[in-house]
């Protein structure tokens, strides 16, 4: 790593990085020391892509259920 090798991405990096990618922002510094493969970067964005759905969903049938008991 002596030679200016970037430390390999764990998982809990790309997760921040691809988590500050979906926020749209980022630290420069950061991101700059870890090496971040494709294969991570779209495996954290589909499951990130997906979280994000499943708590929308949860959300509009919580949200619908009580509308619909109230009514």
């Amino acid at each position: 790593m002596n030679n200016g090798e970037k430390k390999r991405a764990t998982p809990l990096e790309v997760a921040r990085a691809v988590a500050s990618a979906f926020f749209g922002v980022r630290r420069r510094d950061a991101h700059e020391l870890i090496r971040l493969t494709p294969a991570q970067v779209i495996a954290a964005g589909i499951i990130g892509a997906a979280l994000f759905v499943g708590t929308l969903l949860l959300i509009v049938h919580l949200v619908l259920s009580r509308a619909i008991a109230a009514g």
